[in-house]
């Protein structure tokens, strides 16, 4: 009996991890496909690897929040889809998607995500013109 609930409870807390994961892997998703760059920034911590076509830097958080809202100013959303995401062997879960913009350029869009605590923060973001 104990085995069960021990099992029952494994099952329980794997799900609510998993469904956890998706959830900011939509809001990141719905806030790159509004063009968001403060709600994404929410998820920055307090640096963030940030690369916008051949632009690579470690930013703060505020720094990285402005880049962002200027290229979505320049490059506005038009549709985004994520395509891929998983977890890398080390826990970071990473998703790959695909940024239309409204001028026709598409965008290869990664984000890895890390669990610091109770908290999910963006390590790393980047678009890549296709």
């Amino acid at each position: 009996m104990k085995t069960i609930l021990l099992a029952l409870s494994f099952f329980v807390l794997t799900t609510i991890t998993s469904f956890a994961s998706l959830d900011i892997f939509d809001e990141i998703g719905n806030s790159i496909r509004s063009g968001d760059a403060h709600t994404i920034s929410l998820y920055f911590g307090n640096t963030v690897d940030l690369t916008i076509v051949t632009q690579e830097e470690v930013y703060s958080k505020v720094q990285a929040e402005q880049i962002l809202r200027d290229f979505f100013s320049k490059n506005t959303p038009k549709t985004f889809n994520i395509i891929h995401k998983g977890e890398s062997k080390e826990g970071a879960k990473y998703a790959i998607g695909s940024l239309v913009t409204t001028q026709g350029v598409t965008y290869r869009t990664y984000f890895y995500v890390k669990q610091q605590g109770s908290t999910a923060i963006i390590q790393e973001l980047r678009f890549m013109k296709e």
